[in-house]
């Protein structure tokens, strides 16, 4: 199954990814050069972005027509799982001793940067004007990182920061709920052979490692004195 589309997907998006974790977070994470304001910054981004996961895929099953029903079905289990997980987010903020209202409320410290605006605006517009399976593209970002370094990444910022289990609810428990979705997604992928859709999906997950990328690029590093 590897010589699928789902290699392709991988093959295309690679330099984008590489861009990517080259944001200095990633440096800092592995050399504990982090404070709790780093963390609290990257929660804040996380919960606009993922607040917006399952009206995305409500709205991307919406539009597929009824070749795609066997693709329908599996958004349907996905949207499941997805739900509520906004509410960790939350949780985790109030857990470190940040204030989830203002995230919640994106006002102020707690709002939207523009990167991830644009990053959650395009997907919209794909689904809405263009074509919905570019939101598959993001589906590999996101899950891909998380599965590849969300982990160890969560395993340095909580050992650096000292922080209790329930202040790490969101990175860690994706890290492994997205392990199996991968198998899934990769199976999924396979099973596309619209060049149409699978060039949607590739550009999309290119612009959204770049948008994602610089909203990591953003996140605040305490200079060293």
């Amino acid at each position: 199954m590897s010589s699928g589309f789902f290699q392709t997907l991988k093959t295309e998006t690679e330099a984008a990814r590489s861009r990517m974790t080259d944001a200095p977070i990633f440096a800092a994470c592995q050399q504990g050069t982090i404070d709790n304001a780093t963390y609290l910054a990257f929660l804040t981004q996380a919960y606009h972005h993922v607040k917006h996961t399952v009206p995305l895929l409500m709205a991307c099953g919406s539009k597929l027509n009824e070749d795609y029903e066997w693709l329908r079905q599996a958004l349907g289990h996905y949207i499941e799982e997805e739900m509520g997980h906004q509410a960790w987010i939350l949780n985790d903020i109030s857990a470190c001793g940040g204030d989830p209202d203002p995230v919640r409320n994106n006002q102020g410290q707690g709002s939207v940067c523009a990167a991830i605006e644009l990053m959650v605006s395009y997907l919209y517009h794909q689904i809405d004007r263009r074509n919905p399976m570019g939101l598959f593209g993001m589906v590999w970002v996101l899950e891909g990182t998380s599965v590849s370094i969300g982990g160890q990444i969560a395993q340095q910022i909580q050992q650096v920061l000292g922080l209790p289990d329930n202040a790490m609810t969101y990175l860690k428990s994706h890290s492994e709920l997205d392990q199996s979705h991968i198998q899934t997604f990769e199976s999924l992928m396979n099973r596309i052979d619209d060049p149409n859709d699978q060039r949607a999906i590739i550009e999309s997950a290119n612009m959204v490692y770049g948008l994602y990328g610089q909203m990591l690029a953003s996140l605040p590093i305490p200079r060293l004195h």
